[in-house]
């Protein structure tokens, strides 16, 4: 089958190469779609940082690794003990594979585990592809009401639902969004939807701007042209309630600290290429929070947490996909059409989706 698979910085090779076994818990899924994700961005602009480069302790996988992992698709082989799921069931799937071992695990916290594996970096098996195989607890049937294409979006809208959730966020709070790239425009829906009274957005590109304002953000600023923080703090009696950092960069983050009230609440995000320093007087002369989100609950608590939840909202209609997807391409110009454009400052695109 044709993958797109990693091999070292900026290589990304679409190959023949053999599918995935099939173990008894597993399941087969030939894929429909597949969105490019900010850390498929950062592994092959900066990686390899999550691709094991020996053979990985738990699953054995190694470079070069077939890639992607927001993705859907159909059933098309099961396992010899799948109860759950059969063939033909139109599915998502969630990447993250906890080891289930762990003190974070046996309390329930399996998306803190540090040993969790990733569908698309650690297991030899990606969305890139023709078919991708996946356990069985990580298979999540999506509603008749729910296309394929949506069925791609769950993962990185969960993201933002499980930021806005980690933040504290309260109705009638304000809220700030610095960096608008996928997963920073999904913090900005779940902020709206959660009944934030206001949502300033800060984020140099135009288009992803626009895309803020269409999901329901009332000030959207361009910080190459004003301080974000000279707005925000202008625009609130002194900062906002909660802000969320998703740019992975030195002033984002101090933005989003200085942005916030006293006592306020800043939620990190963001996968950063390298070290960020900040004044801790800022934090603790005002009390101010600074927590990390870490992508979303992951089975078997993703079918009460985050995951599951945007699979409802998706299906009673609660959500709008349209002003995320902005490119649908073939596999074999996920680098060109995909990747490179995405890296492109002045890109167009928020969500690319592959299709096999």
């Amino acid at each position: 089958m044709k993958a797109a698979r990693f091999h070292d910085t900026e290589e990304v090779r679409v190959e023949d190469v053999d599918q995935s076994p099939l173990d008894d818990s597993a399941v087969r899924i030939d894929i429909e779609v597949c969105g490019i994700c900010g850390s498929d961005l950062h592994e092959y602009r900066a990686g390899p940082d999550f691709t094991p480069q020996e053979p990985h302790p738990r699953t054995g996988a190694q470079l070069p690794m077939t890639m992607g992992h927001e993705f859907s698709g159909v059933v098309s082989e099961i396992g010899s003990s799948v109860s759950r799921v059969a063939v033909g069931d139109r599915v998502t799937v969630e990447p993250n594979i906890p080891c289930g071992e762990c003190r974070y695990c046996e309390d329930g916290e399996y998306n803190r585990c540090p040993d969790a594996v990733a569908i698309g970096f650690h297991t030899g098996s990606g969305g890139f592809a023709e078919n991708a195989v996946a356990p069985e607890d990580h298979v999540h049937v999506l509603p008749d009401s729910v296309s394929l294409e949506d069925g791609a979006l769950v993962e990185p809208l969960a993201v933002g639902l499980h930021a806005v959730r980690q933040s504290g966020l309260r109705i009638g709070d304000t809220a700030a969004v610095i960096g608008c790239g996928p997963i920073g425009l999904t913090a900005v829906r779940a902020a709206v939807a959660g009944g934030a009274k206001r949502v300033f957005v800060s984020e140099p590109n135009d288009s992803r701007r626009a895309v803020a304002r269409e999901l329901g953000a009332d000030v959207a600023i361009d910080p190459m042209e004003r301080d974000a923080v000279d707005v925000i703090r202008s625009e609130t009696p002194d900062g906002v309630d909660v802000a969320f950092e998703f740019a992975g960069i030195d002033p984002a983050f101090n933005a989003a600290v200085r942005c916030t009230k006293r006592g306020g609440t800043v939620t990190v995000g963001s996968v950063s290429d390298s070290e960020t320093t900040t004044d801790l007087n800022e934090v603790v002369t005002t009390e101010r929070t600074i927590v990390g989100t870490n992508c979303y609950g992951f089975p078997p608590r993703s079918v009460r947490t985050e995951f599951d939840a945007i699979i409802r909202s998706l299906a009673n209609g609660e959500i709008d996909t349209d002003p995320f997807i902005t490119g649908r391409i073939d596999l074999d110009d996920v680098v060109e059409e995909g990747f490179e454009s995405l890296l492109d400052a002045d890109t167009e695109h928020v969500k690319i989706l592959v299709e096999p």
